[in-house]
């Protein structure tokens, strides 16, 4: 599958800070709450969904060397 129209991906200012929390109820990770807290922005969201889908239906990958 081809793509006609390859989003950029969000960039973000040099020494931005993620501000996240961690769940209180249950163990969670540092990077798990960064990565939930990243993906509630819609411009990674988006890029990540696009990412996925590009991967998702990259033929090349199928193909023996």
């Amino acid at each position: 599958m081809k793509f006609s129209k390859v989003t950029k991906s969000p960039v973000f200012p040099a020494g931005h800070k993620w501000q996240f929390e961690k769940r209180k109820d249950g163990y969670e990770s540092d990077i798990t709450a960064l990565v939930r807290r990243m993906l509630e922005d819609e411009s990674i969201r988006e890029d990540q969904r696009a990412a996925w889908e590009r991967w998702r239906n990259d033929n090349s990958v199928l193909k023996n060397s």
